[in-house]
């Protein structure tokens, strides 16, 4: 986003100094909330007594939802109705369709009293701070597109000829995740009819129902085991196997996805008796790359969290790469086998 600005001939730093020049507030990004908010003092003219001004941005559908009004192409604020609403959804759609992300981004004036800590809990089974809820204005939609690199399709190609099973889980929303799981193959014509190919990861964990620790028996959110041995083999699905069992076969793709519904898969896959093999770059990845047999975490892009919680880094963050990782991991074994045989 900085690069584009850049583009279009924007200063930066001197915005940046104009705009923040002292405190601001900010509600970080989370993935339940798939949006950030920052609210800084409004330098520009301001109406009503509005001396602050909140930016928001993050996932497409979710920011519109919080919007009352829009900027038309002449820069006038024009309410939004439903008509409009849909066309913007439809936006959204048709840039998710060819494998874009999309980001919108919105604002609201404050007065003083506003968006202090006072007005700002968050209630229980929420996950929006009161005044990102609603009556902002929404300035602009954006697709960004992640480039597949070349080596991508046929490194999945290699895996699924091998017997390895990729899916895909991400926090993309379901028809950006469709389309670039068929651009790498993931997904193909014969997969992708199967009712549970594409799943959103609150349909997924509804429907098994999530995890509960069956060894100590705790209903806290933490194990009471005492060993780590024990800890690993300490949670299991909530529902009958036999769903999880049928979803699993099927899954290909689990979009919308947050940080347990991931955890939620490996274990799941590990108590069907699956070698799970797990790749993540972020904070949010570390428990589910700690709790696959094999954790691949990304050099590059990967956090020190993510790194210390995997069994393996990935130096180029590379798919391909992870492919020769199981070769050789294959053929060390396929050796060692013969030897114990000889």
């Amino acid at each position: 986003m900085l690069k584009m600005l850049q583009k279009l001939g924007v200063d930066v730093i001197a915005m940046r100094e104009k705009h923040i020049p002292g405190r601001f507030l900010r509600f970080q990004f989370n993935s339940k909330r798939k949006r950030m908010t920052t609210v800084i003092k409004n330098c520009g003219e301001t109406e009503n007594g509005h001396d602050r001004r909140s930016h928001m941005k993050g996932a497409a559908e979710k920011v519109l939802e919080s919007c009352t009004s829009f900027l038309n192409e002449n820069g006038q604020k024009v309410p939004i109705n439903d008509g409009n609403r849909n066309s913007f959804l439809d936006t959204i759609n048709n840039y998710a369709s060819q494998s874009l992300r999309t980001i919108s981004f919105a604002y609201k004036d404050l007065k003083a009293n506003e968006g202090g800590p006072e007005h700002d809990n968050i209630q229980e089974g929420d996950c929006l701070y009161d005044i990102e809820k609603t009556g902002y204005t929404l300035i602009a939609i954006i697709g960004i597109r992640d480039v597949i690199r070349e080596e991508v399709p046929e490194a999945v190609m290699t895996c699924q000829r091998a017997g390895i099973n990729v899916r895909m889980v991400t926090g993309d929303n379901k028809i950006t995740a469709q389309a670039i799981a068929k651009e790498c193959n993931i997904l193909n014509d014969e997969n992708s009819k199967h009712s549970y190919s594409v799943m959103e990861g609150k349909d997924f964990h509804d429907l098994v129902g999530g995890l509960v620790w069956k060894k100590c028996g705790s209903k806290t959110a933490e194990c009471q085991c005492q060993d780590e041995e024990s800890k690993k083999a300490c949670q299991e699905i909530v529902n009958d196997k036999k769903i999880f069992k049928a979803i699993a076969k099927e899954l290909r793709v689990l979009a919308r996805s947050r940080p347990e519904d991931k955890y939620l898969l490996v274990t799941g896959l590990k108590e069907l008796g699956e070698v799970v093999a797990v790749t993540g770059d972020g904070t949010n990845d570390a428990p589910a790359l700690k709790k696959a047999d094999v954790g691949f975490a990304m050099g590059i892009t990967g956090t020190e969290i993510a790194k210390h919680a995997a069994a393996i880094i990935i130096m180029d963050d590379n798919f391909a790469s992870i492919v020769k990782a199981c070769m050789w991991g294959r053929n060390i074994y396929d050796n060692i086998r013969r030897f114990l045989m000889f």
